[in-house]
């Protein structure tokens, strides 16, 4: 039996998964992405690399031979021993993780548009995975609803509202409060929330992806090196982008962020993805759910 808990990603910087190493020559790097909405997603890999990396970082810089040796096998229990070079070492030394990730899809994506100046869309599609993860009991929106307190330029003679895009418009069909699907520790209001069709969501995810366009210099003069041919584009996430992921646990006691502080969110900032040293990737993460309640917080603790 696994304990449920899930992750939720809200980007404080431009995140981008994908390629991003030895593409100097004029190709554009793009993000995973989600084989049916075309949306953004964050491998389980790339989510359990970091969590694994940061739990083993301080074996590697701090304390004694003890503590370090303690550091490593709390990596090897909760993220698996890594294969050894030993004939003696059955399956050459590799275990199961007691703790397994999923990959990560976008709640909700920034899209800018005029007179917001950001609104946050999604789809029933992207919804629906979220209400799987979070075990959300409200009944996913349909397409075309947003909140009733949302800005947006009245049809004359109906109810209708219209939002505008950089490349286009789309109507307002539905009226009521999306604030269940608000996510927990994310730093967006309700009123900028807009569910839209899955046709929709693929075009408005290109429309409000963060571009950037860099060359390689020259290492003697501030001019750009012609004869390599070193331009790239990347594409990546733009800031405030909120995704979630599921979260399972063959045992109770992981903590990754240390002891979780009462009434106060499960969080930490962390590093995802590529390009972290020009200013990409920098997330908060907040893990909930059933492994990280307060009830099940206060049974851990009696059993000790």
């Amino acid at each position: 039996m696994y304990h449920k808990a899930y992750g939720i990603i809200e980007t404080q910087a431009p995140l981008h998964v994908g390629a991003s190493a030895g593409e100097e020559t004029g190709n554009l790097n793009l993000i995973f992405r989600d084989q049916f909405t075309q949306t953004g997603i964050i491998p389980g890999s790339s989510i359990r690399g970091r969590f694994r990396a940061d739990m083993r970082n301080p074996a590697m810089n701090n304390g004694t031979r003890s503590h370090t040796e303690s550091r490593y096998n709390d990596v090897a229990l909760w993220y698996g021993h890594e294969a050894v070079a030993n004939p003696n070492q059955k399956d050459c030394g590799t275990t199961e993780a007691l703790v397994k990730f999923e990959y990560a899809s976008l709640v909700w994506f920034p899209v800018f548009s005029p007179g917001q100046p950001i609104v946050w869309v999604s789809c029933p599609s992207l919804l629906k995975r979220y209400q799987k993860v979070a075990e959300i009991n409200a009944k996913v929106p349909d397409p075309y609803t947003a909140d009733p307190e949302l800005k947006a330029r009245v049809v004359p003679g109906t109810t209708e509202k219209v939002l505008f895009f950089n490349l286009g418009f789309l109507g307002i069909e539905h009226h009521e409060s999306l604030a269940d699907w608000i996510p927990v520790g994310a730093d967006v209001q309700v009123k900028q929330l807009v569910v839209v069709d899955d046709n929709d969501i693929a075009r408005l995810h290109d429309m409000g992806l963060y571009r950037q366009s860099r060359i390689k210099m020259l290492e003697d003069m501030k001019k750009v090196d012609t004869k390599t041919g070193a331009f790239f584009n990347v594409e990546a996430l733009p800031v405030a982008s909120i995704l979630a992921f599921p979260v399972a646990l063959k045992q109770l006691g992981w903590k990754p962020f240390g002891e979780p502080k009462p009434n106060q969110p499960y969080s930490q900032e962390l590093y995802f993805g590529g390009l972290e040293s020009i200013g990409f990737g920098r997330c908060n993460v907040t893990l909930a759910g059933e492994a990280f309640s307060p009830q099940q917080t206060e049974t851990e603790k009696q059993e000790v």
